[in-house]
């Protein structure tokens, strides 16, 4: 390959990846209290193993929601991912639920609580990056976006009965060539399914291409594509059976697929106080509008906050060279168009709302749902209006 082409590859997992059931673990309980109490302050990690679940972190809440109706939480979750038959080695019924949750530090309190509602300071410290790409129309990166599609329907067949023998635990991973910058076609997938012991590997091997890959890629679809369905042979163990679970351990799922950087906050169980989740889906929202603009074919973000201070520190544009016009003017749109303040954001963005646990499968963003008010373009017209063009 010239020095202009090369190959990037992007991971999914489904729902019933031991991490992603922790995601889901942690979200829905955070929507338990945000259905009650939207100025909850809730940090909450989960973590599973083998028909084991522990709960730990801080919650500070007018809502006084019992143990019991967290357990039930938390057990409806794990039925609806699809784990409801013991010989899982995890099970919704049998699986045994530790809490651990206590208050949210008083200190940490005091540097959140506004003294004016624009003032909100920033719930912890840390730096958040956004991307945005126009190479799909979701302005995604199209490695990221195939491999979401193919984890989504993986999960879609096997509950709607139409593959009978797939079990929840999975995961995908999709290669793609790019020229001078651009995709130009898919090179490999890898899919890996949990199965039925008495399935064979021919049928497995089949069924996922006929019902799975090609759906999806129907339209990318080129019969040079090296496809591998579940490379050791055998997957019939899985889930927290085969590998224990943590929350925020797929943060590079639930971004950009390695292509925007990320700044190491997890998202999933954290209340939009914390800036690691509203302000990276503020970053996300501000380059998407850059790029729907036609500012930038590309553009990644980051912006810094000091914990208790409302203003980031710093803010960063970069457009990898396809500006329209320079980056620090850009920067300058931003500033004069988008306000970072931690309460502007979860204004804007309408994040006082149970929204959370649909975020914790198939990627925070290049949704098209009604929840996912980061995804919106609403800013790209007034964008172009400013330069005219």
């Amino acid at each position: 390959m010239t020095e202009k082409e090369f190959l990037f590859t992007s991971e999914s997992v489904t729902e019933g990846h031991p991490d992603k059931i922790c995601d889901q673990i942690s979200d829905a309980i955070l929507d338990e209290y945000m259905k009650l109490d939207p100025n909850c302050r809730v940090a909450i990690e989960a973590i599973t193993t083998s028909d084991l679940v522990v709960v730990v972190g801080e919650v500070s809440s007018t809502a006084k929601i019992t143990n019991k109706r967290i357990n039930d939480t938390i057990r409806k979750t794990i039925k609806d991912i699809g784990y409801n038959k013991p010989d899982l080695k995890f099970d919704s019924k049998s699986c045994e639920i530790i809490l651990k949750l206590h208050s949210q530090s008083p200190n940490i309190d005091l540097g959140i609580t506004p003294t004016s509602v624009k003032e909100q300071g920033a719930g912890d410290q840390g730096i958040m990056f956004g991307y945005a790409t126009n190479e799909t129309r979701e302005l995604m990166p199209m490695p990221v976006m195939l491999a979401h599609k193919l984890t989504h329907q993986l999960s879609n067949v096997r509950k709607l009965k139409e593959i009978t023998w797939m079990r929840p635990d999975g995961k995908s991973q999709v290669s793609v060539q790019y020229k001078n910058n651009k995709p130009i076609k898919i090179t490999n997938i890898v899919i890996s399914v949990q199965h039925d012991p008495d399935v064979s590997n021919d049928e497995i091997r089949n069924t996922v291409i006929q019902k799975v890959i090609r759906p999806v890629c129907k339209d990318l679809w080129n019969d040079d594509i090296k496809i591998l369905i579940n490379p050791t042979g055998r997957f019939e163990i899985g889930g927290p059976h085969s590998d224990a679970g943590l929350t925020g351990r797929k943060i590079i799922v639930d971004t950009y697929g390695g292509q925007g950087r990320h700044g190491g906050g997890s998202f999933s169980g954290k209340d939009p106080s914390k800036v690691d989740r509203s302000a990276s889906y503020m970053c996300r929202y501000i380059a998407k509008n850059i790029v729907a603009s036609g500012l930038s074919d590309k553009c990644e973000i980051q912006i810094a906050y000091a914990i208790g201070v409302s203003n980031p520190i710093s803010l960063m544009i970069n457009t990898f060279g396809t500006g329209k016009i320079k980056d620090k003017s850009i920067e300058m749109l931003v500033k004069k168009h988008f306000d970072l303040r931690p309460a502007s954001i979860i204004s804007k963005l309408k994040l006082k709302r149970p929204i959370y646990k649909k975020t914790a499968t198939y990627g925070h963003f290049g949704r098209n749902e009604p929840e996912f008010t980061w995804e919106l373009v609403d800013k790209a017209e007034s964008l172009r209006r400013s330069i005219k063009i």
